[in-house]
C-alpha cells in the first residue's frame, strides 16, 4: 500500500496550481468526460469509468488506446465519480485524491464530495480533494491527522456523512474537546490556526476538514 490515487472528476477544467501540486507518479483514474480535463491539464489516465456519455469522441479513442475502460449502463444506481472512487478503492491506496475543476451543480458537488464518505474507503490511510482551489480532506473515524499551516489559516469541520462523535481539534482559535456534530450545522465552521501545526481526532463517523489551499503549508 504505498501508491497514490488521483480520481479527476467534474465538467470544469482543472485549476494548473492544483494540477502542479499533484504527485506526479500518481495512478489517474478519470470519471466519464472529465477524462478530457484531465488530459488538457497534462495528465494521462490509466483508467476510465462511467457510462460515458460526456467524453468527447477524441476522448474516447485516446482511452481506447490508453487506458483501462470500465464501461456502465446510463441506468445505475452510482454516479460516475462513485464508480471511479470504488476503482480506486480496489487498487489500496495508501493516498486518493479526488480532483475537480468545481462547478455551479451543488447536486453534483454535493454527491462527489459525500462519496469520500462511503465506507469502502475506510481503508485508505490518507482521502483528500480539491474542488476548485479548495482543499478539503477527509477524516474516517477513529481516526486522528495531523497537518500544517500558516497561521491565520481558514479551517472548517463538517459532518456532512452523519452525526460524528468525539471530534477534537487543536492548535485553533476555538478548540474543540471531544464535541458532537451534527450534519451539515456550522459549530466547527470558520474557525482559525493559531499555530503552524493542525491535530483533528475523531472516534465515530466522518469529518470532513475545509482548508484555505493559498495559505497551507506542505506538510
Amino acid at each position: 500500500m504505498d501508491e497514490t490515487v488521483i480520481v479527476v472528476t467534474g465538467a470544469e477544467p482543472l485549476d494548473p496550481t492544483v494540477v502542479a501540486s499533484l504527485p506526479a507518479h500518481g495512478i489517474v483514474i478519470a470519471a466519464d468526460g472529465a477524462l478530457d480535463h484531465a488530459l488538457s491539464a497534462g495528465l494521462t489516465p490509466a483508467g476510465l469509468v462511467g457510462d460515458l456519455d460526456s467524453v468527447s469522441v477524441a476522448g474516447l479513442e485516446w482511452a481506447e488506446a490508453h487506458a483501462t475502460i470500465e464501461r456502465h449502463p446510463a441506468d445505475k444506481n452510482e454516479t460516475d465519480t462513485e464508480l471511479a472512487l470504488a476503482m480506486a478503492a480496489d487498487l489500496n491506496p495508501a493516498r486518493l485524491i479526488l480532483v475537480s475543476g468545481g462547478g455551479d451543480r451543488l447536486d453534483h458537488t454535493f454527491a462527489a464530495i459525500g462519496a469520500l464518505g462511503h465506507p469502502g474507503l475506510t481503508s485508505v490511510p490518507v482521502i483528500e480533494a480539491w474542488w476548485g482551489t479548495q482543499h478539503i480532506r477527509v477524516l474516517h473515524g477513529p481516526g486522528r491527522l495531523s497537518f500544517d499551516v500558516i497561521p491565520g489559516t481558514t479551517i472548517s469541520l463538517l459532518a456532512m456523512h452523519g452525526r460524528c462523535k468525539g471530534v477534537s481539534i487543536a492548535g485553533v482559535k476555538w478548540p474543540l474537546d471531544a464535541a458532537r456534530l451534527t450534519p451539515l450545522v456550522g459549530h466547527g465552521v470558520s474557525n482559525v490556526a493559531i499555530g503552524e501545526r493542525i491535530d483533528i481526532t475523531v472516534s465515530e463517523g466522518v469529518v470532513t476538514i475545509m482548508t484555505t489551499a493559498t495559505t497551507e503549508r506542505s506538510s
